[in-house]
């Protein structure tokens, strides 16, 4: 009898002997999965920053990418995170960057700093969870939205301790985040604040972006933001740069008022003469720049050929700003009959240069060659060059 009771305690200490190794092993095994997931996650956001978009459409991605990999219900993993919005203070107001809410409520997500749960949260830099305990409650925030969240994740967002925003997960089910590990939590928090890093520069070029006050064409930035998404379709394409060659001449011959008229006609007769896909801008005073996508170097240089003969035979009117003034003064004070003034003309000169470009490769320096090409290069030359 002896014998089997401890045969007995020997098997019922070897099963659960056994039965903490499988426990070890299924949490090692969760742990390994969530690992994969996070990875998985910081893939996408990493694969999202490297894409040919815009700023905002970066950010809508990940927040995209949050929702599909953390709306998680197994055994192994339970990650309810039925809603997600990132909000960024812009400096005046409170902009919600992306969020899978309907758009009704961004109103009320876009003013959460305003909530006295939240105030603390937001000075103190720690994330606040809150849940109701039963299903007649609403969180303290809504309004409109009585059924929509059961629970709420806050978190402030901070750049080199500068506040920029907030992000918040919601779910439909009450104490939904309550196991979860806030460790995680704050892996996809700094991916997100990764991500907005990253694009902090292309967001700067995207914001200063305008358009030339004589020719109404887009500036540089333009060619760096929103323009790269069009040339980026095609895997090459060529940059050209052109110089007004002589417009510092006409200024200082004739006036600003004559060098500005230069500078609008020619914008306004290339811009004509461009298809719809080719990208146009002023680049910097006298340089322009125009982005021929997807064609190759050969296809561009009998175009170019022949838009700058008809651009050179444009005959452009001085503008005798003294000579007007004179009139209208004569006119004011005699009536003596006047006399006809000879209309006077300028033509533009143009140097071109033309490189390649390809897809996902550094536009600036391609420019920027182009624009040391031409300023260094001879007042007189007055070709198309290829480099």
């Amino acid at each position: 009898m002896l014998i089997v009771v401890i045969l007995l305690v020997i098997i019922i200490g070897a099963l659960i002997a056994y039965n903490f190794v499988i426990y070890k092993k299924l949490k090692e095994l969760k742990r390994v999965k969530q690992e994969v997931l996070n990875l998985d996650v910081v893939q996408g956001f990493m694969s999202t920053i490297g894409n040919q978009a815009s700023v905002d459409d970066k950010i809508k991605r990940v927040n995209e990418i949050i929702v599909e990999q953390y709306k998680l219900d197994s055994d192994e993993i339970k990650f309810n995170i039925k809603y997600s919005t990132i909000v960024i203070f812009d400096g005046t107001t409170y902009v919600v960057k992306a969020s899978n809410v309907d758009e009704k409520h961004w109103n009320t997500l876009s003013n959460l700093h305003n909530e006295e749960i939240f105030k603390d949260s937001i000075t103190t830099a720690t994330p606040k969870y809150i849940t109701v305990n039963n299903e007649n409650e609403r969180l303290p925030y809504q309004q409109m939205e009585f059924g929509r969240a059961k629970s709420a994740m806050f978190f402030p967002l901070y750049i080199d301790n500068v506040y920029i925003g907030y992000w918040i997960i919601e779910s439909n089910e009450m104490h939904a985040f309550d196991k979860i590990e806030t460790s995680l939590l704050d892996v996809i928090k700094e991916n997100i604040l990764s991500v907005f890093k990253s694009v902090s520069y292309q967001n700067i070029i995207e914001t200063i972006q305008r358009k030339d006050l004589f020719t109404e064409l887009n500036s540089a930035e333009y060619l760096y933001g929103k323009g790269r998404e069009i040339i980026d379709k095609f895997t090459t394409s060529t940059v050209g740069m052109f110089r007004i060659t002589n417009l510092e001449e006409i200024n200082n011959t004739y006036n600003r008022e004559t060098g500005n008229q230069v500078v609008i006609q020619v914008a306004e007769y290339i811009k004509n003469s461009l298809a719809e896909e080719y990208i146009f801008v002023r680049y910097m005073g006298p340089k322009f720049v125009i982005v021929f996508s997807g064609i190759e170097q050969n296809g561009v240089v009998d175009f170019i050929m022949d838009l700058k003969k008809e651009v050179e035979n444009i005959q452009i009117k001085i503008v005798n700003k003294n000579s007007e003034e004179t009139t209208k003064t004569k006119t004011k004070t005699t009536k003596k009959k006047k006399t006809k003034v000879e209309e006077e003309f300028v033509t533009p000169k143009l140097n071109f240069a033309l490189s390649k470009y390809y897809k996902g490769t550094a536009l600036e320096n391609v420019t920027k060659n182009l624009e040391e090409y031409l300023d260094n290069a001879d007042k007189s030359e007055n070709e198309i060059n290829q480099i």
